[in-house]
């Protein structure tokens, strides 16, 4: 079992985005995970990153492994300190978006992985934590 690790990297520009994509990619690679597990996600990462950074007015992403304890796995976690979303499950709907965009985002990562959370509340920000394990 490797060691506790984490991460936290800042979502102030697209170019932190593409690290922190890079980063989840090359976390999932060390642990063996495969391709497919890999690009699903990475791509609900992007989406969250994306949002925190568009809607939220950016944020911060934290890698975490091994998750509760385990052999294996990784956690993220993304938060922002913007407007907070009032109505989740209208803003994890296909095709709800408040920025004019296909409404793909939120629902779309949170069916790219088996354990999403999210806690928000208007005027306070918004956290979303993806869990992939072994």
């Amino acid at each position: 079992m490797n060691p506790p690790r984490s991460e936290t990297l800042p979502l102030r520009s697209d170019e932190d985005l593409v690290r922190v994509r890079q980063a989840v990619r090359a976390w999932m690679v060390e642990q063996n995970f495969n391709l497919v597990e890999q690009t699903k996600m990475v791509t609900a990462a992007s989406e969250l990153g994306r949002n925190a950074l568009v809607y939220g007015g950016g944020g911060s992403a934290r890698l975490e492994s091994p998750v509760d304890g385990g052999h294996g796995g990784i956690r993220v976690t993304f938060e922002d300190h913007g407007p907070g979303i009032a109505d989740i499950a209208q803003a994890l709907s296909n095709g709800f978006s408040t920025g004019g965009g296909l409404g793909l985002g939120l629902g779309g990562a949170k069916r790219l992985v088996k354990d999403f959370e999210i806690f928000s509340e208007p005027g306070q920000g918004t956290r979303v934590i993806i869990t992939i394990r072994k």
